[in-house]
Order: structure tokens, then sequence, then C-alpha cells
């Protein structure tokens, strides 16, 4: 088995969802069509998934081993940035990106604060009944968890995840991400409206539907 589950079949399997494709697969990992096909043509061979209508992992074992490989890989060589945004996908729990991450998604990549390399919090929104297994399953990344945001020289390395527990979630999908619904992250938005006003001006030209009324040049920065 574990000479065809190399890190990138791994991370196929484990980003299955019954019935998709290759391509909703390689949009869910971030990972080139043609890297994911390769990888699908492998796990094939060796039964480990079929093709037939959509994809489909045999047996529930074979995930159990990809998520072992998959995690026991991460507390060698800690997962970079793009990496940990794909690790969520491998649970069984939903969840949605919320906070700067929403808006991080919503602008589909162009907008970015608050963050660096050294110190990367991802905020996810989960279910209140989930919390304590999200907790474990990032634990098994290596990947300490809070419901704020921690200081940097409080942490052994750059990345933290950052869980808001919700009763509910409401969920939305952008370029392969699940992100909480466009109207809430727009409210964030405005009650943080230093912070995102020219996001607030970004997603007012990328959505047709929006009239948010926000204008933003980079000279308003110098302003007193």
């Amino acid at each position: 088995m574990y000479e065809v589950l190399d890190d990138t079949a791994a991370q196929v399997i484990l980003a299955i969802e019954s019935g998709d494709s290759i391509r909703r697969v390689a949009q869910h990992l971030h990972t080139p069509y043609e890297t994911v096909r390769q990888a699908v043509n492998r796990l094939e061979d060796a039964g480990y998934v079929s093709y037939d209508d959509g994809l489909t992992v045999v047996d529930e074992r074979v995930r159990d081993a990809a998520l072992e490989l998959v995690a026991a890989s991460a507390g060698v060589s800690p997962p970079s940035i793009e990496e940990t945004y794909a690790i969520p996908q491998f649970s069984d729990w939903p969840f949605a990106f919320t906070r700067i991450d929403a808006v991080y998604v919503w602008t589909q990549g162009g907008y970015q604060v608050g963050r660096e390399p050294d110190d990367y919090p991802l905020f996810l929104a989960v279910r209140e009944q989930d919390v304590d297994a999200w907790e474990a399953f990032f634990e098994s990344f290596d990947l300490p968890t809070a419901f704020e945001r921690q200081p940097r020289d409080e942490l052994d390395g750059p990345l933290q995840i950052v869980l808001e527990p919700r009763a509910s979630l409401d969920i939305e999908h952008v370029e392969g991400y699940p992100v909480i619904p466009r109207a809430e992250t727009i409210e964030y938005m405005r009650e943080n409206y230093a912070q995102f006003q020219s996001a607030l001006a970004m997603l007012d030209r990328m959505y047709e539907d929006l009239d948010i009324g926000v204008t933003y040049r980079e000279t308003e920065r110098a302003q007193p």
C-alpha cells in the first residue's frame, strides 16, 4: 500500500468526496490537474479508488492509512501555508473559512492583511459539537488550536488554527474553498472598516451584483 501512497496520492484520497471528478479534487487541493490525474491512475491501478460516474474510495481503511501518512509527514516536515489550507478538508466535519480568511477567499486571494509567513493564523468556523474532534485532528498534524489568535512568541511555529465554534454553519464555496456567506463577510469587513476599506472596494469591482458604495485610493493611506 505505502508504495502507492506517496504524499500526493494520500492527499488525493483524503480530498475525494464520493462522485467527485478529478478536476474537482484538483480544485480542492489547489494542485495541477495533471498531477492529480496521475495520482488517481496509480490509485485506480492499485484498487484503492474506482472511477465510475465519479471517484470513490473503495475502503475506509485506505482513507485511514492516507490520513496517518499525511499526519506523519507533517510531523517530520511542517506543512506550508498552502498545504495547511488543504488540511481541514481531510477531516470528517464541515467547516468554513471565516474572518480574515473569508475576506481572503471572497477576494480570491487578492486581499491579505494582518498576517506574515512567520506569523500566520487560519480562521475556521466549525460546529460547536465538533470542537473536540477538530482539536484532536489538528493536534495530529502538530498544529496548535485556540479560540483567539495567539501571540507569535507563545507558539513553536508560524502556523496556528483559530476555531470559531457556531451552533450551525452556512457554507458557500469559492474556487474550492468552503467559506462563510459573502454577506456575512461584508458585514465583518464593515465592522472593521479601517482594516478592510480597500477590500470592500475590491469586492465591489469583482462582483457585479454588489453595490457597496466604497471607493479607495492608495493616496488615502497618507491622510491624517
